[in-house]
């Protein structure tokens, strides 16, 4: 039976060092296995249905809203008083993002034109589209910007035909005129008279060019041959490079589409993206970590420098003609408009700009613009892209509409596209990507504590056993071949 026991011990010893061993291996092995998962994951392939469904539907709610600076004294502006504005919105549009005509290429990259629709929610918006609000007009002030090098008698004769379409420096147009396009002569004017400065059609909106239309066609690698590649462009309506700008560097198409990063991120990875919009590529910096609904992210955020000059930040000198650093002139990619990008409200601008305009207060809170990141996929989790519409506006001599304007960057609106991952998509993600790889952590320790305990006791109860089994074998020996009333009596010597 001690036999027996000794074996089980014994047994038990082997499975407890093996347990200890194999636990020990899947603390080296586990972040092997995880991390191939990712990969496989992150992949752009059709046979990836979570992460290819995120990729070429967008199945999160995504928004675009978008504020008014609406103008509270234009004929006190026109005198060459600054201009006060105030704020009007959100208006809230629901955006609906579709890509088509994917095309996989022999050498690891895809191919396809994202288009794009918004829908507006009336539950959502601080007002409706038939809202009236007042902003600079910018078919008058923006071609009176571009045209100050004619000779004055062309001036002159463009200001009467502003004239005659009865066009004044400032709109006065509901909302949905002002985003999706109104009725205007003098679209088709300035289209004879500067070709290609604006759309072909009889329709001027903001945002008329957003809307049923695509962002150009994009080639991005899917990492199937280098995950470090993963959603980075490889080219943009056939570009490798822009030709918008100043300098090679400053027209390099960098980073991803803006949608998707490669994996496993550390706190010094940066997120480039090349936005089509602001015709440039873009950079976020990391600024905290921190989490959602348990998922554990990396902040980034835009750095001062985004929109800095050239004089605040050398290697923006590409982006110039500059003026105050907070601003990004578009003008070259806008059909030479003086239109202008910043943060809303001209957060992390020059305080000047400020000084310039009454009605602005920026804050981090309300005007920064963020991406939040799952680290180890390079998913986004919550994204908050911020921008604002600007037009420098100032007196032209000869083009009477432009009265005694001040010289001014004139803020017309900012619009924020926001989205972030909840319900089934949210479950799904966190179940596969952190849950999951949780479990297997913690059953490594698990293994090993079990694995420890189990050779611990099995020693024990081995030399316990061997223990007994000694002390059997070495009990006392005595003559027992008789009793002790039996002994043989001693034989005495005769002498």
């Amino acid at each position: 039976m001690a036999v027996d026991k000794s074996k089980v011990s014994a047994g038990f010893i082997v499975v407890g060092v093996l347990t200890v061993f194999f636990a020990t291996g899947l603390v080296f092995v586990g972040p092997i296995i995880i991390d191939d998962q990712v990969v496989k994951n992150t992949v752009i392939d059709p046979k990836n249905d979570l992460s290819y469904t995120m990729w070429k539907d967008l199945p999160v709610p995504f928004f675009m809203s978008v504020y008014f600076f609406h103008v509270l004294n234009p004929q006190e502006i026109l005198k060459g008083e600054k201009p006060m504005v105030e704020q009007r919105g959100p208006y809230v549009y629901r955006k609906q993002c579709r890509k088509e005509n994917i095309t996989f290429h022999p050498n690891s990259t895809v191919s396809y034109r994202e288009y794009r629709r918004y829908f507006f929610e009336p539950s959502m918006s601080a007002g409706n589209e038939s809202d009236v609000v007042t902003i600079p007009n910018m078919l008058v002030l923006g071609a009176a910007v571009m045209l100050e090098d004619l000779p004055y008698a062309v001036r002159l004769l463009i200001s009467t035909t502003f004239k005659t379409f009865n066009e004044g420096p400032f709109l006065t147009k509901t909302v949905g005129e002002l985003m999706w396009g109104f009725d205007s002569k003098l679209v088709d004017f300035l289209n004879k008279f500067l070709p290609g400065m604006l759309p072909s059609t009889g329709k001027f909106g903001l945002f008329a060019e957003f809307n049923n239309s695509n962002t150009g066609l994009f080639t991005i690698h899917t990492g199937r041959d280098d995950i470090r590649k993963a959603h980075k462009v490889d080219s943009w309506n056939g570009l490798t490079e822009l030709s918008y700008w100043r300098t090679p560097q400053c027209n390099m198409i960098n980073g991803t589409a803006g949608q998707l990063w490669p994996p496993f991120m550390t706190k010094e990875s940066t997120l480039p993206f090349y936005s089509p919009d602001a015709c440039r590529s873009l950079e976020l910096v990391y600024q905290r970590a921190g989490e959602m609904k348990g998922i554990p992210l990396y902040r980034y955020v835009a750095p001062k420098t985004m929109f800095a000059n050239g004089t605040d930040y050398a290697p923006n000198e590409g982006f110039c003609p500059c003026r105050q650093s907070g601003l990004l002139n578009v003008s070259s990619c806008r059909h030479n408009s003086p239109v202008f990008i910043s943060h809303p409200h001209f957060f992390n601008a020059d305080p000047v700009l400020l000084d310039y305009v009454l009605g602005l207060n920026p804050t981090e809170e309300d005007h920064g613009l963020f991406i939040d990141i799952h680290p180890l996929t390079g998913v986004p989790l919550n994204v908050s892209i911020r921008l604002q519409l600007n037009l420098y506006m100032k007196r032209v001599p000869g083009i009477t509409e432009t009265g005694k304007i001040s010289e001014v960057v004139m803020p017309m609106l900012w619009f924020e596209e926001n989205g972030y991952i909840d319900g089934p998509i949210l479950t799904t993600f966190h179940t596969n990507l952190v849950i999951l790889p949780a479990v297997m952590e913690y059953m490594q320790y698990i293994f090993i504590a079990l694995g420890l305990v189990t050779t611990v006791v099995a020693i024990l109860v081995y030399h316990k056993v061997k223990r007994k089994t000694c002390e059997g074998r070495t009990l006392p020996r005595e003559n027992t071949s008789t009793s002790a009333g039996e002994r043989t009596p001693l034989l005495v010597k005769k002498h």
